[in-house]
């Protein structure tokens, strides 16, 4: 054994220890402090001094705890995900829990432990830790997606959440029984390095093992055909809670799926063909289904989960670049996705809004701003240049031809096209449709502000200086050790 693996060092996980402790201490000081303002930002302090822990990590890996837990870019470069995503929530959160009277501590808490899941999901190559940091993020979700409790969609939203989300854990803590049955390790690198060892019966296991690990995380990155839950949980949580799952689960998700699929399991080429026929599936069914909606959160559902196709053709392409095309497009997609989330949650703080697209009616005119930013939202979202989600789309899609798999990325683009549809109406009813009375004005606050500065500087550098992103994925995703 490698007596470096064995080493007991806090300092690899020092970023979720701090993320940790200041959750603990929000709940400790929910009860004495009253200006809840104080705890929001205590929490915001609290994943910044995460964030400068993290960082001087990059280009020095490390491992411990007997191996299960890396110190290396690729948990890094996700971790910077994970954390942007918590902080921009707490930013644009506040005003929507006073305005529906929910607002306490706890929520502030529930954010930060799932964090700490996520982060811990990216930072590990064990099966076994990959489960424990999925669990750790998936609980305080199921209680975030209920927090308006007397809002009847609001409980069905976590009832429901929390019965499919524990249905996917125990297909895949099932998986990964299997996995350990065929191996006798759940240490992906000891899978990989002993491939060529295992027996005939010993693979059969090992790939049902695997299959039943990838319709696990199927359910929880929203592939098709287990995004059930989606549309009624996304349009039933508090928007803030709806903003957070879009993004940061499914990009812990799929860290975690990088990990596993390109790395432990990269043997198994059979296994390809099931992620070509996932990733169609899911463009084309949420891009279709999104087409008939008209509750505006509904349909960002569906986008959701045709933005997990795209990635998902990024994973079954594989290679060097087709994965860090993926993880550069999880980084854009944090910012114009809750960019997105942000406007409609500045509007949802309106007692009379309803989330309906036909709100959007007279934005433009009482509005400019808020219009504005969100049509760079939706071009975004839809593929248009010079913004990050042009660039995500085109860097996944000329590695999957690259790696041969012309068909899928003609698809993706059709796919692509059809999203316009959908996403243009919004930019359509916000600027030029006839509104029925005059738009309700809302009141910005300094946080929601600096929320769309910052989402829309982000959709916009990473759309213009793509490379250096891209060169920071690449470096990151990798470097396993």
């Amino acid at each position: 054994m490698d007596l470096k693996l064995a080493t007991i060092d806090l300092g690899l996980i020092a970023p979720e220890i701090i993320i940790a402790a200041v959750a603990m201490l929000i709940l400790l000081l929910g009860n004495v402090v009253r200006r809840r303002t104080i705890l929001a930002y205590f929490g915001l302090f609290g994943l910044v001094a995460a964030l400068l822990t993290a960082l001087p990590r990059w280009g020095n890996p490390a491992s411990g705890f007997y191996g299960m837990v890396q110190a290396d870019n690729f948990a890094i470069f996700f971790k910077i995900i994970f954390i942007i995503a918590a902080g921009l929530t707490i930013l644009m959160a506040r005003r929507y829990l006073i305005s529906h009277e929910i607002e306490s501590p706890e929520f502030y808490a529930l954010l930060l432990f799932s964090a700490v899941g996520m982060m811990v999901m990216a930072a590990t190559s064990d099966l076994v830790v990959i489960f424990l940091g999925l669990e750790i993020m998936s609980v305080p979700l199921y209680v975030m997606a209920a927090f308006a409790r007397h809002d009847v969609s609001s409980n069905e939203a976590g009832i429901k959440y929390f019965i499919m989300g524990a249905f996917a854990s125990g297909i895949l803590i099932y998986g990964i029984a299997l996995v350990y049955g065929a191996t006798g390790t759940t240490d992906l690198r000891r899978i990989l390095a002993d491939w060529g060892f295992f027996e005939m019966h010993s693979q059969l296991f090992l790939y049902s093992g695997a299959i039943l690990v990838l319709i696990g995380f199927g359910f929880k990155v929203a592939a098709v055909p287990f995004h059930m839950w989606v549309p009624d949980v996304y349009q039933g949580a508090p928007t803030p809670v709806t903003a957070f799952f879009s993004v940061a689960p499914k990009a812990a998700g799929f860290a975690a799926l990088l990990r596993i699929f390109t790395y432990g399991f990269a043997d198994m080429s059979q296994l390809w063909a099931i992620l070509w026929i996932l990733a169609v599936l899911t463009m084309t069914v949420g891009n279709i289904l999104a087409i008939f909606q008209d509750n505006i959160k509904r349909m960002l559902a569906y986008s959701s989960i045709a933005h997990a196709g795209y990635i998902l053709v990024a994973l079954t392409a594989g290679g060097d670049g087709a994965v860090s095309s993926a993880a550069y497009y999880l980084l854009a997609y944090t910012f114009f996705n809750l960019g997105a989330f942000a406007v409609i949650t500045l509007i949802d703080t309106r007692n009379s809004s309803t989330a309906q697209i036909d709100e959007m009616q007279g934005l433009s005119g009482r509005h400019p701003f808020l219009a504005a930013v969100l049509a760079l939202f939706m071009f975004a979202l839809a593929g248009f240049p010079p913004t990050a989600g042009f660039m995500g789309k085109f860097y996944i899609f000329s590695e999957a031809i690259k790696n041969g798999y012309i068909g899928l990325a003609i698809i993706g683009v059709m796919n692509s096209f059809v999203s316009v549809y959908y996403y243009l109406r919004v930019v359509v009813v916000s600027f030029f449709a006839r509104p029925n009375k005059e738009f309700e004005a809302v009141s910005y606050t300094p946080a929601i502000f600096i929320v769309l500065v910052i989402t829309a500087a982000g959709t916009l550098i990473l759309g213009i200086l793509p490379g250096y992103w891209l060169s920071l994925a690449r470096a990151g995703i990798f470097q396993f050790l």
